[in-house]
């Protein structure tokens, strides 16, 4: 996923969270849904900064390269100022991006 591309908040902003449950029907089920996604787009983002670093990794102590390592301090301060991973699904869920199903009300249905 490009997190570059997302228009969701870099810091916290108020919601009201009427908006927010109107579509599922219980503010309950609107947080579970957007924290699994937000643990989902959390595991890859680290994979992924984890990945990129990995290709800056040193196996022997050298002093000077830990000073001198720019491009590992660019990436991490690129990833620092990606907005946080919940207001990523929080923006999701708003724009109705996020797929989800409740297989209990979906049993209500056939019974």
């Amino acid at each position: 996923m490009d997190y570059k591309k997302t228009n969701a908040p870099t810091n916290t902003t108020v919601r009201d969270m009427v908006d927010l449950w109107k579509e599922t029907g219980n503010v309950y089920e609107t947080v579970a849904i957007i924290g699994k996604r937000s643990n989902q787009i959390a595991v890859e983002m680290k994979a992924e900064l984890s990945k990129k670093l990995q290709e800056f990794a040193s196996y022997s102590d050298n002093l000077e390269e830990v000073f001198e390592n720019r491009e590992q301090i660019e990436i991490s301060r690129y990833y620092e100022k990606l907005p946080k991973p919940t207001l990523i699904a929080i923006q999701e869920f708003e724009d109705g991006k996020i797929y989800y199903r409740n297989p209990a009300k979906e049993k209500e249905k056939f019974d």
